[in-house]
């Protein structure tokens, strides 16, 4: 079975499918890909439950789809189901509290040479982050 690559809280690959545009994985596969569960009470992870109210819109035939088990997460997600690639946002407290702190969440990229450089390198400084796609 092809796999999909799924940014979250972490980066996880998992078994997954695509069709007409989306991204889909078994149920039993969700807490690999999201890390939550779906259960009769809703999607669950840990001790939090939110309720889906009508659970069957999760699916795609048999699988889950997972731009609307993120929708029903309250997280946005970005979906490139050809490249098998999945990207969902923190939910909306999240994003607020993110938003809120001006604290950027730690990450590293690299440089021109392949040399690795995490943002905490640069504590106390200025930085200046250029992002380009080429969509």
């Amino acid at each position: 079975m092809p796999s999909a690559t799924i940014i979250s809280d972490d980066v996880r690959t998992v078994e997954a499918t695509s069709a007409d545009g989306r991204l889909l994985v078994a149920p039993e596969r969700l807490v690999e890909a999201l890390g939550w569960e779906l259960k009769p009470q809703g999607l669950c992870r840990d001790d939090v439950c939110v309720p889906v109210r009508d659970q069957a819109a999760l699916f795609r035939g048999e699988d889950l789809d997972l731009s609307a088990v993120a929708a029903a997460l309250g997280r946005p997600a970005v979906v490139d189901a050809a490249a098998g690639m999945a990207a969902v946002a923190m939910d909306a407290d999240g994003r607020r509290q993110a938003l809120d702190s001006l604290h950027a969440p730690s990450f590293v990229l690299d440089d021109l040479d392949g040399g690795p450089h995490p943002l905490e390198e640069w504590l106390g400084r200025k930085k200046l982050l250029v992002a380009f796609a080429s969509w």
